[in-house]
């Protein structure tokens, strides 16, 4: 990724899509919240069941493995040790190196690769399964985190974490994909928000975790790059992450709270996989509404980590920024989740209150950012310059941006995947939105 531009033209056009995402999203939920009455029945798996059959939960320490949340959470551990990881490791700005460019480059073909693969991740869920679906998903992750190790050992292998952030891309892919399908189908219909909001918590305590690490690490130093330590640490939490999904149920296996059984693909041919993937964009063309917000929702992390929190701050700030910046997504999801789930409000209203908080949120923190960016350039902020530190007098003001960046994110993330399991509870539909 080229590193020539200003950073202000860069966070005009991002400014602008987040704006033109949130009007987008708008017309989407008018035609998707277009009836409250229309509440999907909690277990229906297809529109077309007319009667949902109700099974005995099982009962002791098996019912409690087999249980909805044990698996939602086991989940949400999955991510907390490998996305998790990920977050903790960008959100240093740069992967911690002193130049962010070889990192920027990385996150091209992570993002590249991802955006790719995703678009046919739903399909290769539904034949493979969601386990081997997420156990697949988790393998990029350890390599992208070594490759960080690499390079701060051998400055020249640039070139590895650029092929493993490739990598990371096509896994990626896959992971949220198994993710979003799995976490979406579990539930009933009323606790899409709880669950996941839950899901969400436990996913960014693992950047919080990540970003301790860091912070303990380099609470001392006010040099611009992270120690082998560091990425040690992080190293080994990632690979913990790559077993969890071998433990986990099989999600034909699973009964809701409801009584109502998870039906999962019956793995149909590619053939008709792929034709499927074309069905469900036909039968409901709603989806393609979506598709700003979904844009939007990961373009923002460049600038925020390399433009913002690499540029301004030296690496004991970085890793502060870091940890209060995974905090609060703890916090925002929790917050827009209780609004979204809320029972004394009709869903349509639900929806709307969601849309509003997010307008209000935008439109805050771009101004802010917009504020303090008019008075650099990447050419002003040399990597090796004397930067920011904790002990600054000018210091809070600028982590306060940061811990809002992270609520904005994190509210973002859970309406998105709030409105998805609005449009369906069919499993097939449901892992290919996700992947999308």
């Amino acid at each position: 990724m080229s590193t020539s531009r200003a950073p202000s033209a860069e966070h005009h056009i991002s400014r602008n899509l987040s704006m033109c995402s949130l009007f987008t999203l708008d017309r989407s939920l008018i035609s998707i919240m277009s009836s409250s009455a229309d509440e999907k029945g909690s277990g229906s798996n297809s529109h077309d069941n007319d009667s949902i059959s109700v099974y005995e939960r099982p009962k002791g320490l098996r019912g409690v493995y087999y249980h909805p949340i044990t698996q939602i959470v086991m989940l949400a551990f999955v991510c907390f040790l490998c996305p998790g990881m990920f977050n903790a490791l960008t959100g240093l700005g740069g992967g911690g190196q002193v130049d962010p460019t070889t990192s920027a480059n990385s996150t091209c073909a992570v993002y590249a690769t991802y955006a790719f693969f995703a678009f046919f991740s739903g399909t290769v869920n539904n034949k493979i399964g969601a386990k081997r679906t997420l156990l697949f998903g988790t393998l990029g992750y350890a390599l992208y985190v070594g490759s960080y190790l690499a390079i701060n050992i051998h400055p020249g292998a640039g070139w590895f974490v650029v092929t493993s952030g490739a990598l990371l891309g096509v896994t990626a892919a896959f992971l949220w994909t198994a993710q979003g399908a799995m976490m979406l189908s579990y539930c009933t219909e009323a606790q899409k928000g709880v669950f996941i909001s839950i899901f969400w918590a436990i996913f960014n305590l693992g950047a919080v975790v990540g970003a301790t690490v860091s912070f303990g690490q380099n609470i001392h130093s006010t040099n611009n790059s992270v120690s082998n330590g560091t990425y040690v640490g992080i190293l080994v939490l990632t690979l913990l992450g790559v077993t969890i999904p071998l433990l986990m149920a099989d999600p034909d296996k699973m009964i809701r709270t409801d009584g109502t059984r998870v039906v999962m693909p019956r793995h149909p041919s590619w053939k008709s996989e792929f034709y499927g993937l074309w069905v469900a964009i036909i039968t409901d063309p709603m989806i393609l509404l979506l598709f700003p917000m979904f844009f939007a929702s990961n373009y923002f992390y460049t600038w925020q980590f390399n433009d913002y929190n690499s540029a301004l701050f030296n690496i004991r700030a970085r890793s502060l920024n870091n940890l209060m910046y995974w905090l609060s997504q703890i916090i925002g999801s929790g917050m827009i989740g209780v609004v979204l789930d809320s029972k004394r409000l009709r869903r349509r209203v639900r929806a709307f209150t969601g849309w509003g908080i997010l307008l209000v949120m935008a439109f805050v923190v771009h101004v802010w950012a917009y504020y303090y960016q008019r008075t650099y350039t990447r050419a002003s902020v040399p990597p090796d310059s004397q930067k920011m530190d904790i002990y600054d007098t000018s210091y809070p003001a600028h982590v306060w941006l940061m811990i809002f960046y992270g609520l904005l994110d994190a509210m973002w993330q859970t309406t998105i995947f709030w409105l998805i399991g609005a449009m369906s509870n069919d499993t097939n539909k449901l892992a290919i939105y996700a992947g999308f």
